[in-house]
């Protein structure tokens, strides 16, 4: 229960934010926060992470629910003690569906941080990319977990060099 109140409230952050830029500012609009390094942009993305597949809002709005529900079935099969990897597939979901209701609604994703050097994201992007983040790290303790049971099964001691 937890987790999904981890993703509607990402989802709802996101989706108020964009509400906000678009209701304050015109497409276009710069506001400098830290003149040349970090601005507020209001930015329509018409395709996916660093402006990839632009235009292909159909595909992407397609790839995105096949994502979005295989990371759902994916989480309820997980067992209840792994509430870190749990975490970070629920700021996925939240990003991502955040990301997929400006696709349905506009065609276009709404965008405004921007720190100059790097491609305007917002909220949702925030989250999918520390949900990575999250798995990322899960995986790479998963798989030491692993090889110190394998280890372990095989009798194989290493030395602490290799």
């Amino acid at each position: 229960m937890r987790f999904l109140l981890l993703a509607l409230g990402l989802l709802a952050l996101d989706q108020w934010s964009k509400w906000l830029v678009m209701s304050k500012m015109i497409q276009g609009e710069s506001i400098p926060l830290i003149d040349g390094v970090f601005h507020l942009t209001y930015v329509r993305n018409p395709g996916a992470a660093f402006g990839m597949l632009p235009y292909k809002t159909a595909f992407l709005v397609i790839i995105t629910a096949v994502v979005v529900v295989g990371i759902l079935v994916f989480s309820s099969r997980i067992p209840k003690g792994r509430i870190l990897l749990k975490a970070g597939l629920a700021l996925q979901v939240g990003g991502a569906v955040g990301n997929l209701i400006d696709r349905l609604r506009f065609g276009h994703v709404i965008d405004f941080f921007d720190f100059r050097i790097w491609p305007v994201f917002n909220f949702a992007d925030i989250g999918i990319c520390i949900g990575v983040g999250i798995l990322f790290l899960e995986l790479i303790k998963n798989d030491r977990a692993y090889g110190k049971k394998e280890d372990a099964a095989t009798g194989d001691e290493k030395s602490p060099g290799n």
